[in-house]
């Protein structure tokens, strides 16, 4: 009976421990448009969403994917979000930015030129390919 009690208490500690640790959640926030409401709009939605679980006691990752004319998002110089991108950047831990390879590509051919990114920034291949595979690993996904 011992025993019993014993290895109930020690389960009831490590579920108890998992419980208060809280839940991860995963979220895509797919962005296309070179719309500054729309980017404000996905940024509203970061911001909101983290906030949220945070009063929750859970966490949430983030990755916001731009491509297409949306990629102007991510330019700096060129983003009505600059600021905002740099300073969501630095207070949300877990959130990431990223920049459809195929769009930055052609976005570069036609200027002629490397087109610079935010530091914030990381390329993937392709923007639509990221997300598939985001959702493919359980990420939800957003499109504001």
């Amino acid at each position: 009976m011992k025993h019993t009690l014993a290895s109930a208490a020690i389960a009831l500690s490590i579920a108890s421990s998992a419980w208060a640790e809280g839940a991860t959640h995963h979220v895509a926030i797919h962005v296309n448009q070179n719309d500054p409401q729309v980017m404000n709009m996905a940024l509203n939605n970061a911001q909101n969403i983290s906030n949220y679980y945070e009063t929750q006691g859970d966490s949430v990752v983030i990755e916001l994917v731009a491509y297409g004319p949306g990629l102007n998002m991510l330019i700096p110089g060129k983003s009505p979000v600059e600021d905002r991108i740099n300073t969501m950047s630095m207070d949300i831990e877990n959130i990431s930015f990223a920049a459809c390879g195929n769009t930055h590509r052609a976005m570069s051919e036609k200027a002629g030129q490397e087109i610079t990114l935010m530091e914030e920034v990381r390329i993937v291949p392709s923007g639509v390919v990221r997300l598939i595979e985001l959702q493919e690993n359980g990420y939800a996904y957003v499109r504001p």
